[in-house]
């Protein structure tokens, strides 16, 4: 269940020195799949996803641009069904390619991704996007390398929460390496996932390939209407 200290970092932006801003004409991407992406509002919304091949498994992404002194970004912050924030996506608006990256750990620590690679929208339907960050590993000495080469494997109608909207269907190649720089070792694993980016929504499903794992948008809340839902 969620607990309150998870509640609280509702009320806080994640990445320090950001700012809600609300004024609409911030909100203009130059990128020309943006319809694609995410609405940029200031309002957070809440994307509740549901495994629909267990049914139990949750994920809520909370999602709500802000301005700072380099301009107007989109947040997309990922929560696990207990409520933990697991990580969080600074986009730059202009081009929907990443700035900063957070990751946090089982304790709840945060910490900023070191970025190689930043891209994990295109700004062209025939361009493949890579994305690289390293981090801390979970066990000491060790550092994590996540990786996703995205392209784009088909164009369709695809349904929406009961309606049929145009949506970009990805293929990404994931890939996470554990380093141990004093040993100099490294074991990686990579899978293969599925993505859709349905227009006026953004990412709305995602499944592996054999479908054991597949995430569909459920529902679309409001911060109210969440904050109600995981403090009962």
């Amino acid at each position: 269940m969620m607990r309150l200290g998870v509640f609280l970092l509702l009320l806080l932006p994640v990445f320090v020195g950001l700012n809600s801003c609300s004024d609409s004409s911030d909100y203009v991407s130059k990128n020309p799949n943006a319809a694609f992406f995410y609405p940029l509002d200031s309002v957070p919304k809440i994307y509740l996803y549901r495994d629909v091949s267990g049914g139990l498994e949750e994920e809520f992404h909370r999602i709500y641009t802000v301005k700072d002194q380099a301009g107007p970004h989109l947040i997309v912050e990922i929560y696990a069904s207990d409520g933990r924030i697991k990580e969080a996506y600074n986009y730059n608006i202009d081009s929907l390619n990443l700035q900063d990256y957070m990751v946090v750990d089982v304790n709840q620590e945060k910490e900023k991704a070191l970025l190689y690679k930043n891209q994990l929208f295109p700004m062209s339907l025939n361009e493949n996007t890579w994305f690289a960050a390293k981090f801390k590993g979970i066990v000491d000495s060790t550092v994590m390398l996540s990786e996703v080469k995205r392209h784009l494997k088909r164009k369709e109608k695809h349904v929406v929460m009961d309606d049929e909207e145009p949506t970009l269907v990805f293929s990404d190649l994931l890939r996470l390496t554990v380093l141990n720089p004093f040993t100099r070792k490294e074991e990686a694993k990579q899978t293969t996932r599925i993505s859709y980016f349905a227009n006026g929504f953004g990412l709305v499903e995602w499944h592996n390939l054999n479908k054991t794992a597949h995430f569909r948008l459920e529902q679309v809340l409001t911060q109210q209407e969440w904050i109600k839902m995981i403090t009962r």
